[in-house]
């Protein structure tokens, strides 16, 4: 007889993250292990981690405390980028009572009939990892995160991921359509396709992402798609085109570029350069005018002198971009830049970043009064907010209005009046149709 009957998640990171831990929530909910709140009672508390990070280590200790706080004979399991690194450490632990790597992570509801007095670790080496299991989040009734991908291939010199994830494997194009599909049966009308490197998809067969752009773009009952984060290098005309003249993928990229100086995007392992990377955005800008793009870009690399740093912050000043994600270098074990000589220190790092956050800020500005007097169709998210509710236009551009339960989850076309003092679009907005 099974004697768990309950059982909460936690899940830090990224989107495949929330992914994943909703498909492993589906398998235990089908042994009959009911899904409820992480500050509730339950019987196990799933904890999914994110790579190693300075604070990894303290995130990890406080969540699991929490748990065992709120139910101290609960089993707490441990799974994710984290415990595939460190399965050690994390296992030392007090109140650990289980961690499990890459490969192990979906089948919890094996290991909980394995009787145990010490903490179980199951932790294949990352090297077998070959498995893909495909999976889409769930909770958010406005969108789902669909796992097209997995693992990668690239061995970024800065990067744990593959030691983390492993090679990169996906699904067939059919396989995943048939995921999407699922995915499409829920209230969600908008779906993100994600994964570690989600161009790569098919890589060693003879499916493309971009075969499985076309085909997803046919599926009945979505009306949204949007592509998370996707390597320039992998980011086709092809696929850029195809979005431009679509009615359902949305004109928004997020593009990684990490660094403007191609000599340290050749010490991070990169597999393009700045031309390359400036030329994928006068591509999308040409097309779509109004498309938003994001990118990823980190400072503080050993080796970035002021003069290379001012040439990433030059270069990302004068492209179209629409908004930063700033990160900090940390040094990660195992990887090949902790080695590297010339190690910027982490004041000159912090400033680096507070300069490239600001002018982010600038960007998405700029990015946003180009957008006044748009009519653009926004998807209204379910949250109440003191009285107010937000939602995204296609662009990807956050708009506030008074809340009305019956607009939850619905698609608008609204003119985009001026910005109020924040820089935002707010109410009064003038709704012209309801799709």
């Amino acid at each position: 007889m099974n004697p768990y009957k309950t059982a909460a998640y936690y899940t830090l990171g990224c989107k495949l993250n929330f992914a994943e831990s909703s498909t492993i929530a589906r398998q235990l909910s089908e042994k009959g292990l009911a899904r409820v709140d992480f500050d509730q009672k339950a019987d196990v508390y799933v904890v999914n981690t994110c790579s190693v990070t300075e604070n990894a280590d303290r995130k990890c200790r406080n969540i699991i405390r929490k748990a065992k706080q709120t139910n101290p004979s609960s089993k707490v399991i441990v799974i994710g980028c984290y415990a595939q690194l460190k399965p050690k450490a994390i296992a030392s632990i007090d109140g650990v009572d289980m961690v499990l790597g890459a490969n192990e992570k979906f089948n919890i509801a094996e290991f909980l009939q394995e009787d145990q007095e010490d903490v179980l670790i199951k932790n294949e080496h990352i090297k077998e990892t070959r498995e893909f299991v495909p999976g889409f989040s769930s909770g958010d009734r406005t969108r789902t995160f669909l796992k097209v991908q997995d693992g990668c291939d690239y061995f970024c010199s800065f990067c744990t991921i593959p030691l983390a994830r492993g090679r990169s494997r996906s699904a067939s194009i059919e396989e995943t359509l048939a995921e999407a599909r699922k995915a499409a049966q829920t209230e969600a009308k908008e779906i993100v396709l994600t994964g570690v490197n989600i161009g790569d998809f098919g890589s060693g067969t003879n499916e493309s992402f971009f075969d499985l752009v076309k085909q997803l773009d046919s599926i009945d009952g979505v009306e949204r798609f949007r592509i998370s984060s996707i390597e320039p290098n992998l980011l086709s005309n092809d696929i850029i085109e195809f979005v431009a003249g679509s009615e359902k993928f949305m004109p928004h990229f997020h593009i990684p570029l990490q660094s403007g100086s191609n000599v340290l995007l050749k010490k991070m392992r990169r597999r393009y350069d700045s031309h390359l990377y400036a030329n994928r955005i006068q591509t999308i800008k040409e097309l779509m005018p109004n498309c938003c793009i994001g990118v990823d870009v980190i400072v503080g690399f050993p080796g970035e002198s002021d003069e290379l740093f001012q040439e990433t912050y030059d270069f990302l000043n004068t492209l179209p971009i629409s908004y930063l994600h700033v990160f900090t270098y940390s040094e990660r074990a195992n990887t090949t830049a902790v080695r590297m000589d010339e190690t910027v220190p982490m004041a000159t790092r912090n400033e680096r970043s507070k300069m490239l956050r600001i002018l982010s800020q600038k960007k998405k500005r700029a990015f946003y009064e180009s957008q006044v007097g748009q009519e653009r169709p926004v998807l209204w998210e379910s949250s109440d907010v003191e009285g107010m509710m937000h939602g995204f236009t296609d662009n990807y551009l956050k708009v506030s209005r008074s809340f009305e339960a019956n607009k939850c989850n619905t698609i608008d076309t609204v003119e985009l009046n001026e910005l109020d003092s924040s820089g935002k679009f707010n109410a009064p907005i003038e709704v012209l149709t309801t799709a």
